[in-house]
């Protein structure tokens, strides 16, 4: 755990210079637009450690598998989620001396990511090997308004000299990814220019996706200008005269764009039409629209918490990061673990979005929003029964992808892609969570049926009849705990997949009583015939789910009890994260749990348990959870506080929300945890707010932790916005809205008129 970043509830702040935590600051400070994205690298030169990153979305490279491509059905290559061009650089060299901090004296040295406007600010003193002191302020950000552009403010000031220097700006597309094997380069040259127009056209191997990144420099006073133009790199290099004393400012205008949104005989122009506009517009008018639109995000998903300024600063950093990494304005896209903030893990989409993240947006913005996320599954849907296919399934039974770009599998871990099949269950689980948070039900009809249905259809072949135990069993599967692989039985996985087919069930009489002719086009369309669901009603009657009589509790899978049951309060602190230090064959064969398993099927599906039951699990497996997923803590905190363990609850609310600030897992440097963030969101309005959507109804039952004097949230839910406010004695909901809304408070009724509220005391 790293304590560097300074606490504040609206700013992530590094006060000095930190060149051993450099590549984690990058992580946490990182921007993004929905669009493109980048880590909060140096615009100046920096030799020291850094992980210089440019992301655009749905941009990737398919590169090729090497791990057990022998296997039939193996993914042929992993998706990686590539390093884009960078248009960032600001190179000063002073009489023949590179500004670089890892060779200068940093006299001081600040950071500071604003989330309130969206912008990355930096401001340093150094003094070079030659004596030269100089400052240097920088403000960079990417527009939210016009996802297109970007835009740096470059100010240097000379504070013991006057000389001539050279400033080198433009496009660099001859970049690599840290996880390139042999160092290969991923992108092609097809134009560039560093006349008039200073850009880099660059092609994806394979891929074949174009992107464009465009620049126009203002410097003032320049003294001579030349064209630089290398392999797939143009800039422009100025003379210019700094004046002891006196600031000279740069200004750098970006246009990013791609062939995703564009026909490649279009593209150049559309991107110098975007960059030209935007220039001339100026700095503080597109930084203007910034803040204009920042302050509108912040309307709908801002959580205030008063009394902690770390718990308020934590769930603001996870709110930013989840509003600037996904915006819905295209189907196409979906959200990355890492997001704009690395490189690590590849793919565009995991089972995250579907089990952390969507709560949030269905909560905090536009309704199509979450419903691009879910229509984004639907696309897919073909090839997600290719993807069964390919392991010999049948009759259009749907297997998902644990990590895609294209709906194609593309992960390259045996015992995670084939087996850690749950992610079906999490994509089920998301429709039922959408119909019944909107009251959309025709989402089923247009939509989410055929999704279900796939899916049932794979649970049913995936499933095989014991004859020792007379039950339905799941052999060779991974749980959402991947420090235990190829078990059987796991719980998690078993009953998930019973409530996905119970739901299936329920929504096919739902369409074919309520929408008659989508149900005849979906039976045409997905080949189904209702003589199906008798093996399906069979599976959820006689499906084998472990339990242990003894403790009362579900048992996690096949020989769990058999292992060495050592709490993890007994590991040595020096052994942790144990990932890190313990092997794998020890991982595996050791009882601990690298995130919640089968709590995580009592959080979805709560309300089928008493709180006896869920306090009990509870108990037994966090004694044996290491946390060492990001995906672990929120769910732990929401169970928690359901069961009256409110300071646990409280603890893990800072597990959740400072993880990445805090490195608590060592791991920050590769990039920050984004879909977990959702997770973030929902420890305070689902853990300690209480929340639950109830036939339709809002419902909370909230607690406040013993060191907050309050906290509030807004939720919207069904075009109507409620804010809930949570004092030590008491809770207020108030109707934003224009309609009459129902709502039940501490299990009581209340009808809220338009723009009032009505009070609860605890």
């Amino acid at each position: 755990m790293k304590s560097y970043i300074k606490h504040d509830p609206w700013k992530i702040i590094e006060d000095k210079f930190n060149p051993d935590y450099n590549k984690i600051s990058e992580s946490i400070c990182s921007l993004g637009n929905g669009k493109f994205g980048q880590r909060a690298n140096f615009e100046e030169t920096f030799s020291g450690k850094t992980l210089q990153g440019n992301y655009v979305s749905g941009v990737y490279y398919p590169d090729k598998t090497r791990v057990g491509w022998w296997k039939n059905g193996y993914p042929e290559y992993f998706a990686k989620m590539l390093n884009a061009p960078d248009w960032t650089g600001i190179k000063i060299n002073i009489e023949g001396e590179e500004l670089d901090l890892a060779k200068c004296k940093v006299e001081n040295f600040s950071r500071v990511l604003d989330m309130k406007r969206g912008v990355l600010e930096r401001s340093f003193t150094v003094e070079t090997e030659s004596g030269k002191r100089l400052e240097v302020n920088s403000t960079r950000f990417l527009s939210i308004a016009r996802d297109e552009n970007a835009a740096i403010k470059y100010t240097v000031t000379p504070k013991n000299f006057s000389a001539k220097a050279v400033i080198t700006s433009g496009v660099d597309a001859d970049i690599k990814n840290e996880d390139s094997n042999y160092d290969e380069k991923f992108w092609i040259e097809i134009d560039k220019a560093a006349d008039e127009n200073i850009f880099v056209t660059a092609e994806t191997k394979k891929t074949k996706f174009r992107v464009c990144t465009a620049v126009i420099n203002f410097l003032p006073e320049v003294i001579d200008t030349k064209s630089v133009s290398k392999e797939k790199y143009a800039a422009k290099q100025y003379t210019v005269q700094l004046t002891e004393n006196k600031s000279f400012t740069i200004y750098k205008y970006a246009a990013v764009t791609s062939t995703m949104y564009y026909g490649e005989n279009e593209l150049l122009s559309k991107t110098l039409e975007s960059l030209k506009k935007a220039a001339n517009d100026g700095f503080d008018t597109l930084l203007k629209e910034q803040e204009n639109a920042w302050d509108e995000k912040w309307k709908e998903s801002d959580i205030i918490i008063e009394g902690d300024v770390a718990a308020q600063q934590g769930i603001r950093f996870n709110i930013f990061q989840l509003n600037q990494t996904y915006t819905g304005r295209d189907e196409r896209l979906n959200i990355g673990p890492k997001g704009f903030t690395g490189e690590k893990y590849g793919g565009t989409t995991y089972w995250d979005t579907e089990a952390y993240c969507l709560p949030f947006y269905l909560a905090t913005a536009d309704k199509k929003v979450a419903h691009s996320l879910l229509v984004y599954r639907w696309k897919h849907l073909k090839k997600a029964i290719e993807n069964a296919e390919k392991l010999g399934f049948t009759h259009g039974a749907a297997l998902y992808p644990m990590v895609t770009a294209n709906g194609e599998e593309c992960h390259n871990e045996w015992e995670i892609t084939f087996e850690e099949i749950h992610r079906n269950a999490a994509i089920a689980n998301a429709v039922r969570i959408y119909v019944d948070y909107t009251g959309e039900d025709k989402y089923l009809a247009e939509y989410g049926l055929e999704v279900l249905i796939g899916i049932s259809r794979f649970w049913a072949q995936r499933v095989n009849w014991s004859t020792d135990k007379e039950k339905y069993v799941m052999l060779g599967v991974t749980g959402p705990n991947e420090y235990e692989n190829n078990v059987n039985n796991n719980w998690y996985t078993s009953y998930s997949a019973v409530q996905n087919l119970k739901y299936t069930l329920w929504a096919i009489d739902f369409v074919k009583n309520n929408y008659a002719a989508d149900y005849q086009r979906i039976k045409t369309v997905c080949d189904f015939n209702e003589q199906e669901t008798e093996k399906w009603k069979d599976i959820i009657e006689k499906m084998y789910l472990g339990y242990d009589e003894k403790r009362k509790v579900f048992i996690q899978h096949d020989g769990f009890l058999d292992k060495e049951l050592i709490p993890v309060s007994e590991l040595d602190p020096k052994v942790r994260p144990i990932n890190q230090h313990w092997s794998w064959d020890r991982i595996l064969r050791s009882c601990y749990i690298k995130q919640a398993d089968v709590l995580q099927g009592l959080y979805f599906f709560e309300n089928q348990f008493d709180n006896e039951t869920i306090k009990r699990n509870f108990e037994f497996y966090e004694q044996f959870t290491v946390h060492e997923s990001s995906l672990s803590s929120c769910i732990h905190n929401i169970l928690a506080a359901k069961v009256g363990l409110f300071d646990k609850a409280y603890q893990y609310y800072l597990n959740a929300s400072r993880l990445d600030l805090d490195d608590y897992n060592n791991d920050t440097c590769d990039g920050c945890h984004i879909t977990s963030m959702g997770g973030t969101w929902m420890t305070i309005v689902q853990g300690f707010g209480g929340m639950r959507i109830k036939d339709g109804v809002p419902s909370f039952d909230p607690i406040i932790p013993e060191k907050w004097q309050k906290y509030a949230f807004k939720i919207m839910h069904r075009d109507t916005l409620l804010k809930i406010e949570v004092v030590r004695d008491s809770v207020s909901v108030e109707n934003l809205g224009s309609k009459t809304v129902k709502v039940l408070i501490k299990g009581y009724p209340a009808e809220i008129q338009p723009h009032s509220k009505t009070i609860k005391i605890l």
